[in-house]
Order: structure tokens, then sequence, then C-alpha cells
């Protein structure tokens, strides 16, 4: 039996890499960590999305940041440490990774990590709205 869902409308062309990423995203749906994401826009109307991840108690050296295929992929992995004895332990060394589906255009410009937060900054520069003809041929 053949699933029917939005993308298969016969209007939508070409849509179909987009669902599966959708899909993937939706399975991914995780609470940890948590995170924000800003907007602004320039005078130029260039827009900016700002991702902060809480990441406390990962080093940089531990995290991970991808841009492939229109998909932002953020990873943190920490290794326990078997060498420390713990009286009391409520901080896991945790692994995580977190995903984010970008648009055609869109450019993952540069991450920072300061005082446990992992900022990425993403841009959509303003696109130029292109229309063009399309010559009709006789067969």
């Amino acid at each position: 039996m053949s699933r029917v869902s939005l993308f298969s409308a016969p209007f939508l062309l070409g849509f179909d890499a987009f669902e599966e990423r959708v899909d993937r995203l939706a399975k991914a749906a995780d609470g940890y960590p948590p995170y924000n994401i800003e907007r602004t826009i320039d005078a130029d109307g260039t827009e900016q999305f700002l991702i902060s991840i809480a990441v406390a108690g990962f080093g940089q050296n531990e995290l991970e940041v991808t841009a492939e295929d229109n998909q932002l992929l953020v990873r943190g992995r920490q290794k326990d440490d078997g060498t420390r004895e713990f009286l009391h332990r409520g901080i896991a060394a945790r692994q995580f990774q977190r995903s984010f589906l970008l648009a055609d255009g869109v450019v993952v410009q540069e991450a920072t990590l300061r005082n446990g937060m992992l900022i990425i900054a993403v841009v959509r520069p303003k696109a130029e709205k292109v229309a063009r003809r399309i010559e009709i041929r006789s067969a």
C-alpha cells in the first residue's frame, strides 16, 4: 500500500527528496539539547538565523557541525572518564545529534562556542526573483 502525503500532489514535482528529509527529522526529534532559533533581517533583505544550542560540559573537540545536502547536523560526543570516582553523578556523559533542514540558498556561515552555548549563524541572502519566457517549439 503506498503512502499518500502532501508532497505526492501532482503539481509538486521533484519534492520526494525533501519529503525524505522531513521524515528523517521527524524521527530524530528529541528534547536534548535544548536550543533557540532567532531570525533577523538586514536592511538589504538578507535573513540571518542564529541557532543557539545549550552544550554545557562539551568541549570544542567533542562537538561537530556539518552541512550537507540541505541539512545542518550537530553532533556531540563525550567520553566517560573511568578514572574518576563519583559520590553523586547527576551530570551524565551523553551524546546527541540534532538536525535542521535548510532551504535552498541558505548558507551556514560560522559556529562559535561561548559560555556553554554553541551558536551557529545561518544566512539566506536576498534572492532575486527570476522569470523567463519558455519558447514553445513545434514538433
